[in-house]
């Protein structure tokens, strides 16, 4: 498993949430439209599968892989997981 920023931009207020509960229910944490998840293959492929249908040509979603160790600046601290967590 490694770690991933989920970032969206969604102009649609109505679809906003619906993108927000989802991009969340796989986030160890996050800043408004921007969180960090740990995902497997198969966790980016069922993500996407619940946010194709949502999000509209108007809107942008970027999965982006966390290589090494990220920098992490003010507060911020590095969460660690295992595999098999669940952090709700």
């Amino acid at each position: 498993m490694k770690n991933y920023i989920i970032a969206y931009d969604v102009f649609n207020v109505k679809r906003l949430p619906k993108v927000k509960k989802i991009a969340y229910s796989y986030a160890l944490g996050g800043q408004k439209s921007a969180v960090e998840a740990p995902l497997r293959k198969k966790d980016i492929k069922a993500l996407y599968a619940k946010l194709e249908p949502i999000l509209q040509e108007e809107d942008r979603l970027n999965i982006i892989r966390i290589k090494g160790q990220p920098i992490l600046l003010g507060r911020a601290k590095r969460v660690e997981f295992e595999e098999g967590i669940i952090i709700v």
